[in-house]
């Protein structure tokens, strides 16, 4: 429901009685709204290389995406873009580029990869992704208060990857899917490892490690050494372990 002219006007007021930020302050807000951006721009040219066949372009392209992704949300906070551009939300424009870099994209790469079953299995599976990824991005308590995702967070572009490099059969690629599915539901807490209130020192400085193991393979792709690709999994095996010790635990 839209909001009624006196809302409207009450927020315009609220805006304008703020003290306004300098100058500098605004161009730093509007540069790292910009850096977010950008992301939609590094998701066409990942598309370009799908349609081109070039997966191993598109992963490298879909890396570029995902470190964006990483630092914008330290920048934002350090520049407070909430407080410098009040009007201007960030925060959707961030999942409106994750969405397309995080689940459309890799959905298209697995479709046209030929990674996904034939015919109408091949549908249903980037079906589900799809819609199950739209609930997730739609929910208000997809990140928590404490600082955790709700359900899986949409991964797909690193599942995306771990099924083309390894490769996975079409079958146990469906399956996969049809179990990450299904966590989007779960009501379980991921870990937010930058923001995470427990070991976050632990999984920043393996999710490093993890990052320098990717980029390494991402950059070799499509012939990406399996025994780099299968050491990179253990960072996912930590994340999935972690995040279900620390609900068992009662600290999530």
């Amino acid at each position: 429901m839209s909001a009624t002219p006196g809302e409207r006007l009450a927020a315009h007021l609220e805006v304008s009685e703020a003290p306004r930020a300098g100058v500098g302050r605004v161009v730093a807000a509007w540069s790292v709204h910009l850096f977010t951006a950008s992301g939609a721009v590094v998701a066409f040219l990942a598309w370009r290389a799908i349609s081109a066949g070039r997966f191993g372009d598109a992963f490298r392209w879909l890396t570029v995406a995902m470190a964006i992704d990483c630092i914008d949300g330290t920048l934002a906070r350090a520049v407070a873009v909430k407080r410098v551009l009040p009007w201007f939300d960030g925060t959707k424009l961030d999942d409106i580029i994750d969405y397309i870099t995080y689940v459309m994209l890799p959905v298209v790469l697995l479709y046209e990869a030929h990674l996904l079953p034939h015919g109408n299995g091949g549908l249903a599976c980037a079906a589900a992704m799809l819609l199950a990824s739209a609930y997730g991005f739609c929910r208000t308590d997809a990140k928590t208060a404490d600082h955790y995702f709700r359900g899986f967070p949409s991964y797909w572009n690193v599942f995306a990857f771990y099924a083309f490099a390894l490769p996975l059969s079409r079958g146990a690629t469906a399956l996969w899917i049809a179990a990450l599915t299904l966590l989007v539901f779960a009501p379980l807490k991921f870990l937010y490892p930058s923001r995470a209130p427990y070991f976050r020192g632990l999984s920043i400085g393996l999710g490093a490690v993890w990052g320098v193991l990717m980029i390494a393979a991402i950059w070799m792709a499509p012939a990406s050494p399996p025994a780099l690709v299968w050491a990179s999994l253990l960072y996912p095996a930590y994340y999935a372990g972690m995040s279900l010790w620390l609900q068992a635990t009662g600290r999530a």
